[in-house]
């Protein structure tokens, strides 16, 4: 009610107001929508800009931190094979020792430089030459050390270790946590332990005996050379309002122990920890992060990856990040120009169509001041417009319009006395016209019922065959009705095959799942294929893994995926190749474990562009081929909780791995848990 009011209130207005309340709505929502769609437009762009370089910037923060790395390495390694070393030490000749390795701890500005026999036991501390003895045989870094290998990586460091090699260590590695918006729950108050930069090398004699190891560290915590290193050669100091766009921080797990990052007092955000999703990301599940994060009181573009020590596990986080708010206020200030454009632009365009109106305007109220003249018997009255334009033909009309009823004015009475015969064939032509009308609207709905028809012959058709089939069984073998009762069956049955392949269209049936050795299954749908001709030319090696657990599975559906792949196989190699088929068990992260069925082949391969939408329905690249089988095999395997991966170069040809679940037997027994 009120939309209609509303609209009786617009069409009441004047032409004019008309006019340019249209214009203007026009305007206002087609602007307001290009603005909606522009400032997505933009934000998407400049923030993936932003996210591109901050990832450049991680990369050259990793160059940084292992430049640093490869340091250590080198000096370990370079006085490793300084043979007054090793002479001093098989010569055990301690102060010696001490001098030396004091000597090029200071002068590299090493924090810990530490030489153990070929035991692992400590025999020459400089930092504190009195604690020696203790025994580093079960650190990961001297035990390949002493078997021969020169290690270099990141670690951490207990408080007992770092006591060890100088309370200053101990005491430069404290640092207290604080609260840290957005981060997770932590109970710890302080943290004790160090993350340092390691590396370790054998001494070896001249007769290849490994004599001892020597390992330098560098402590990170409140070590703020490489995170100040990175922000000079990455951002340069550059600031935005007083406050640096880049920063850079080393996380040892999610606490900062080395950053440029600054609290609201001005000092380094020491002991501040990262917000929850990037921990869960990073931490948690080992993933790289790029994407807008809030930094302990600002939001910033940033880049986290994971440090992981030797061993893989992941110890601590590097990242680097781009104040935010420069590319929020660029979006803003480019955003703010165009509606400003836009809103100026539409003021001249009002002012322009107010003019234009008004040409249009002033003819319109000629018009409509002779229509009432003429309304009121002046058949004499002209209108006077000396434009050529539209409005003029109308007025030319309009003329021409008055002339006529003049003329027609005076064929008024010969009308009236021919009128009632015109009515009377008029109504003829009404009644015909509504008898077609009727006839139509039977056929419209006989197209109905013969549709509905269509839909619902299939249970005819069942009973026909049904009846068919009792008729057969009742008659003789040489009864010569059988012949025409076989026709009628026959064609029955194909009738009905026809209906419930319509109706059964695109629908997808459960797998009906049991117990099936896979390889079995392999080496059966191998026997179908290996003798038709595509496979000729083709060499098939089957590395089967013996022993492998049975499967819950639909055999026929998983049968017809085999069929696909090695079908594909076949089809991209031509000119004949190799296809081997291999399966194995394997066991992800999660101590899930799979079967993997792989199939390599060596043919024209797949290219990278189009590895993606392998999958996709009706997506194909053969000339005859109709994009569904992929789609078809990925829907099975999915269905039985398995996944299809691909990896292919062009060239080289391309392999295809299905991984299948394999279900705990004490899930299904109820026994206990593996």
């Amino acid at each position: 009610m009120f939309r209609s009011t509303l609209y009786q209130k617009f069409m009441n207005l004047p032409l004019r107001a008309k006019f340019l309340l249209s214009f203007f709505l026009v305007i206002f929502f087609g602007g307001l929508l290009i603005l909606t769609i522009g400032t997505r437009i933009e934000h998407k762009t400049i923030f993936s800009l932003a996210q591109a370089k901050v990832r450049h910037d991680l990369a050259a923060a990793w160059m940084v931190y292992n430049e640093r790395l490869n340091d250590i390495r080198d000096i370990v390694l370079f006085n490793s094979n300084r043979d007054s070393l090793q002479k001093a030490l098989l010569n055990n000749q301690r102060q010696v020792l001490l001098s030396y390795l004091n000597r090029v701890r200071e002068q590299f500005k090493l924090d810990i430089l530490t030489l153990t026999d070929a035991q692992g036991k400590v025999i020459c501390r400089p930092t504190q030459p009195e604690k020696r003895g203790d025994d580093k045989s079960s650190d990961p870094f001297i035990q390949r050390s002493l078997q021969g290998q020169v290690v270099v990586g990141t670690d951490v460091l207990s408080r007992e270790d770092l006591l060890l090699e100088s309370p200053e260590l101990a005491q430069q590695a404290f640092i207290r946590v604080v609260p840290t918006p957005k981060a997770a729950p932590q109970t710890e108050k302080v943290e004790e332990r160090g993350l340092v930069l390691k590396a370790s090398a054998p001494l070896i004699d001249n007769r290849g005996k490994i004599i001892g190891v020597l390992y330098g560290a560098v402590l990170l915590n409140n070590n703020f050379e490489i995170v100040d290193r990175v922000k000079e050669i990455v951002y340069k100091g550059e600031k935005y309002q007083g406050i640096d766009i880049g920063t850079a921080t080393i996380f040892l797990y999610d606490l900062r122990v080395s950053t440029n990052v600054l609290e609201a007092n001005g000092r380094r955000a020491i002991g501040t920890r990262v917000s929850r999703e990037v921990r869960q990301a990073v931490l948690i599940e080992g993933q790289s992060w790029v994407d807008r994060a809030f930094v302990v009181r600002d939001w910033y573009i940033t880049a986290y990856d994971p440090i992981r020590n030797i061993e893989g596990q992941i110890i601590g986080i590097l990242y680097v990040g781009m104040l935010e708010r420069p590319y929020i206020d660029l979006r803003n200030k480019v955003m703010m120009t165009f509606a400003g454009m836009a809103g100026l632009s539409a003021i001249i365009l009002l002012i322009i169509l107010f003019s234009i109106t008004s040409s249009i305007i002033h003819p319109v109220k000629s018009l409509a001041e002779a229509t009432k003249r003429i309304a009121n018997g002046d058949l004499n009255h002209k209108v006077v417009i000396p434009y050529r334009d539209e409005i003029g033909e109308l007025a030319q009309s309009f003329n021409q319009m008055t002339e006529n009823l003049k003329k027609a004015n005076q064929k008024l009475l010969q009308w009236g006395k021919t009128l009632e015969k015109r009515v009377e064939e008029r109504t003829r032509e009404l009644k015909e016209a509504q008898d077609s009308l009727i006839q139509s609207a039977k056929l419209a709905s006989l197209g109905k019922m013969a549709a509905g028809v269509a839909h619902e012959i299939n249970n005819p058709l069942t009973s026909i065959l049904l009846n068919t089939h009792l008729l057969l069984e009742s008659l003789e073998p040489d009864d010569p009705r059988r012949e025409s009762l076989e026709m009628i069956a026959e064609e029955t049955t194909r009738c009905a095959s026809i209906v419930k392949g319509l109706l059964e269209f695109a629908r997808q049936s459960p797998p009906k799942k049991r117990k099936t050795d896979i390889n079995s299954l392999l080496l059966n749908t191998v026997q179908l294929l290996e003798n038709q001709a595509a496979f000729q030319n083709i060499e098939i090696k089957k590395n089967l893994a013996p022993d492998l657990p049975p499967l819950e599975l639909d055999s026929n559906k998983v049968k017809q995926v085999f069929w696909n792949m090695m079908i594909n196989a076949a089809e991209a190699m031509p000119r004949g190749g190799t296809l081997a088929i291999t399966t194995r068990l394997s066991t992800d992260k999660n101590d899930k474990k799979h079967v993997e069925i792989i199939f390599s082949d060596t043919g024209i391969g797949i290219p990278k562009e189009n590895i993606p939408k392998l999958f996709d329905p009706f997506f194909t690249t053969k000339v005859s081929g109709t994009g569904l089988g992929l789609a078809v095999s990925y829907g099975i395997i999915k269905q039985h909780k398995g996944n299809i991966q691909v990896e292919s170069q062009v060239g080289r040809g391309s392999t295809f791995i299905i991984s299948l679940p394999v279900e705990k037997e004490d899930r299904r027994q109820g026994g206990s848990h593996e």
